[in-house]
């Protein structure tokens, strides 16, 4: 039975099958990510960073760096950073920031693509850290009723769009352009769309 599901696309599978995928799929991303030396999670805007630090740590014996593409930090004191690389995508430089409370280290990072309204979930922080299926993003039902009309609108097309591409299913901006061509179809049944394609 097992040899099956294997060969089964995710699609085919059963819903309680797929759950105990995606059950076993969490575990495996927890243990990952307990494993990482920093905990994160984040909303469509920014990506918060916390890092525990040696008790009585304080600003002046760290080396934060933060760039568009790039985080560091580093107790001044050790030869070895606690964290270093590329981030998954860029940041506001300028609206990014850290502060140390009660020997923890909270980076808060500006998503640049919630500027140009372009949301997007991150599947890690730095590219060289496990990555977190961010199709199973839940957004709180609180939180999505708290935001305005459009940006709820585009959380939720960003919600469906990651699932269908999970599932090798078109996404909405697919879906419209299908219709569309399907409507000029019927609307020119005289013309001959064999060789069209969906760009």
């Amino acid at each position: 039975m097992s040899e099956l599901i294997t060969t089964k696309s995710y699609d085919d599978l059963s819903k309680e099958e797929r759950d105990a995928i995606d059950t076993k799929e969490r575990q495996r991303e927890r243990q990952e990510q307990a494993a990482l030396p920093y905990s994160w999670n984040q909303d469509l805007a920014t990506v918060t960073v916390t890092v525990p630090l040696p008790t009585g740590t304080r600003g002046k014996d760290l080396n934060v760096v933060i760039q568009k593409k790039k985080l560091k930090v580093q107790l001044k004191s050790s030869p070895e950073p606690i964290l270093d690389g590329e981030l998954f995508n860029e940041i506001a430089k300028d609206d990014s920031s850290w502060t140390i409370e009660d020997g923890t280290l909270s980076i808060e990072l500006e998503k640049v693509s919630a500027h140009i309204q372009s949301h997007q979930w991150w599947p890690h922080v730095l590219t060289h850290h496990p990555k977190i299926d961010t199709t199973k993003i839940q957004p709180e039902n609180s939180k999505l009723s708290d935001l305005d009309g459009e940006t709820r609108g585009m959380v939720e097309k960003m919600m469906f769009d990651n699932q269908q591409k999970a599932m090798g299913k078109p996404t909405s901006d697919e879906l419209k352009k299908m219709e569309m061509l399907e409507k000029f179809k019927k609307a020119h049944p005289e013309m001959d769309f064999s060789n069209a394609k969906m760009s």
